[in-house]
This record gives structure tokens, sequence and C-alpha cells, in this order.
């Protein structure tokens, strides 16, 4: 089932400044309704953590109008292959309508400001004291709608030293510990994929949800704060445990052993988890090694990890006789385990098609294309169906703020 985005409504005039006032139709959502269908949300925020929080928001049946400036979001600019659109800015971006508006101005700021007196949150990704310099900080929307939830998305909090910096996914990875962890010994690697974004998008819309269901008890609105400094060490929970008077050597305990990780095989690599007995013997077993399983050298975590140099070329020597995908079958459900794929290799996998990750979009430019949607199930209120994020030249009101 596909969508083409709502249209807005004829635009209405402000008698009192002549000026005319974007009207959206928020009923226009082909589908069933979701568990947040009513619910407006503005969207002023740019790259991945913001927007796609409010992605997440709208896949539950959100009206998220995106609001951009004149310039559009700095993920438009980003490089794609996709003639006349960007791949990036496509997949974060899905299921809002849009809205130029050039906020340094008297009369785009007015245009804004009357939108938030219907809206119900409100998200951006200002540094710290921007958004007060532009007449929209929290304080200054709680007067106008108390009922408001306000989240703002920062690199580094509210308060610190660090607190005006710009924060961006890798520059986090490499401050907390990601790319060390990552690499081998003294040769740091990125996590690609925005790890820190995508998860900073998850609490905005978990924090926005949350405060909007004890608005339901309050019938107040407040603010939100989501760093990526926080979704970096929130990341890393199971890690920044330090008991006392222990030395700050936490990375010595994150490592499962030379068993769990990537093997290459006859053909591409398979990753292999066998932390648990059961598994261990399973995977000595379907390799042909059950010598392995029943030496009490190996009969714990923590000993095959010591070990790792006698086991592990005895595992290759015995996983290059078939390819990843062969091995991947003959594991089934003995050992966890995959090849490791290409992500273009999702689009068409059987599990991926069953339940219904990706769906079929139209969009004016390309045609159709085919991407990630609803990203939770709910039973009762599935939600309405995604349509495609906007275009930042049929942005409809674009000129609305001008008189007629």
């Amino acid at each position: 089932m596909t969508a083409m985005p709502p249209a807005f409504m004829p635009p209405s005039k402000d008698r009192q400044t002549d000026r005319l006032i974007p009207t959206f139709d928020a009923s226009a959502r082909e589908g069933p309704s979701g568990p947040l269908s009513g619910i407006r949300v503005l969207d002023l925020s740019a790259y991945i953590a913001g927007p796609y929080g409010c992605t997440l928001l709208a896949d539950q049946g959100a009206d998220v109008i995106k609001v951009e400036p004149p310039n559009g979001d700095n993920l438009r600019a980003y490089p794609s292959t996709l003639e006349g659109e960007n791949r990036a800015f496509l997949g974060v971006n899905r299921s809002k309508r849009g809205l130029v508006l050039d906020l340094k101005t008297d009369i785009d700021r007015a245009v804004l400001l009357d939108l938030v007196d219907k809206a119900d949150v409100l998200v951006h990704n200002f540094r710290p004291g921007v958004a007060e310099r532009l007449g929209i900080g929290h304080a200054q929307l709680e007067q106008r709608n108390p009922r408001l939830i306000y989240c703002a998305v920062t690199g580094y909090g509210e308060e610190g030293p660090l607190r005006g910096k710009a924060g961006y996914d890798q520059v986090l990875q490499a401050m907390t510990g990601m790319c060390t962890l990552q690499g081998k010994p003294h040769a740091p690697e990125l996590t690609y994929g925005s790890p820190v974004d995508y998860y900073a998008a998850a609490l905005v819309a978990a924090g926005t949800a949350s405060a909007l269901f004890e608005r339901e008890r309050s019938g107040r609105g407040q603010y939100v704060g989501v760093s990526l400094l926080r979704s970096a060490l929130t990341m890393q929970s199971a890690r920044l445990i330090q008991a006392e008077g222990e030395a700050l050597d936490i990375a010595r305990d994150m490592r499962s052993g030379g068993i769990t990780g990537l093997h290459p095989t006859a053909a591409g690599h398979l990753y292999l988890s066998a932390n648990t007995p059961r598994f261990w013997d399973a995977l000595c077993e379907l390799v042909g090694l059950d010598d392995l399983a029943s030496n009490p050298r190996y009969d714990t975590v923590r000993k095959r990890a010591e070990h790792a140099g006698e086991i592990i070329p005895l595992l290759r020597e015995r996983l290059k006789t078939r390819t990843a995908l062969e091995w991947e079958q003959t594991f089934g459900d003995a050992v966890p385990c995959s090849a490791a794929r290409a992500i273009e290799e999702m689009f068409d996998h059987p599990q991926v098609i069953a339940e219904g990750m990706i769906s079929s979009i139209p969009h004016p430019v390309l045609g159709e294309y085919r991407g990630v949607t609803r990203s939770i199930k709910f039973s009762r209120t599935p939600g309405p169906v995604p349509f495609a994020a906007p275009l930042f030249e049929n942005t409809a009101v674009r000129n609305a703020k001008k008189t007629e």
C-alpha cells in the first residue's frame, strides 16, 4: 500500500497582518490510525538525529511538518547518486510535509509561531542559545503554548564547557571510546552508519512520547533534552561500570573471545557467536571438531579467549571448506551466525519481506523507490501509510508568507 504526501490546504488569511498562513490537512493521510495520530510535530532539525526522531513519530501517525531554512536541510547536500534527489534525505525524512521559512525574518518567524500555537511538539537541533536569539526558545514558546513538548537535540547537552560546540556522530564516536574499542590496538576505527545519531533519534522519539503521555496527566508540556554525548554513552552502558578501587582498564572485559567474530570461509565471511556451552558444543560438532568440545582447556568463554591462538586456526581451516552462505544453512538454529552481506541484499531478504520492513513509495521525481518504513509494530493502531520525504522546491507554501 502506498501513498503520496498529503497536500497543503489553501492558505488562510490573517486579518490582523494581511498575510497568508499555511494550513495543513492532517486527515489526508491514508491508512489506519497510529498511536500518535492527531499529534502535530514541527521538525526544525537537520541532519539525522532530530529528523529521524520525528520520522519515528510520523511512522506512529503523527502529523510532522518539516520546516527548512532557505538553503534547505544540510543533509540534502550530501553526496548521492540519485538523479535530482538525495538518498540520505529520503531515508531520514519520510512521511513529512515540507515548509521553507527564514526564521531570521519577522514575517517568517510569525508564520512559525502561528503553527506553534496549534502544535503538540517542536523539535530542533540548534546550538544552545540560538533558538533563544531567534525568539523560539523553550521559555518563549512555553508562554504561547503551555502544552508544547519542546525537544532540543544538542551535541553535548545544555550545560558544561562544551555546551556551545557543534556535535557530530563520528566526533562523538571518537570522543567516547567507540573508535578505540571498535578497532585493533592502537588503530581506532569509525563505525559507519551513524549509530550515535540513530540512537539519539530513538531517544528523541521515546522522550517525546513519554512527555506526551505525562501531559495527559498534568495538562502541561515540558522541555525534553537529547544530546549526542548522552546517546553515545548510553549505548555503552555495559562498558561504563567501574567498581570502587578498580583500575580504569574497562576494555579488558569487552571482548567475547576469539571464537565470537567474523571468520573467512571459502567465499565470504561468516559471523559466529558460540559463547554458551550449547552453542559451543554445536559448533564443534557441525564443523567436525568434537574433540575441542570435550577438552577441559576450552570449556568456558574465558578459557577459549585465553587459548584463541590454538582454536581459531583449526576452526578456520574447517570453515574454508564451504562458503559463508553454506555454513549459514548448515548451522541453522544450532549456532548463532550470519554471512556478512551487503546492505542491498536486505531489500529482498525473505525475513525482511515477511516482516514488511520495506515499502515501495511513490515519488514525483524518482517515480517510486523502496525504503524502510515502520520500525515498531502496533497490533491495533499500526499507523498510516508512509509517503515520500518532501521535495525542497515543492514545499507548497514557500511563498505563503507573502501578501496576496
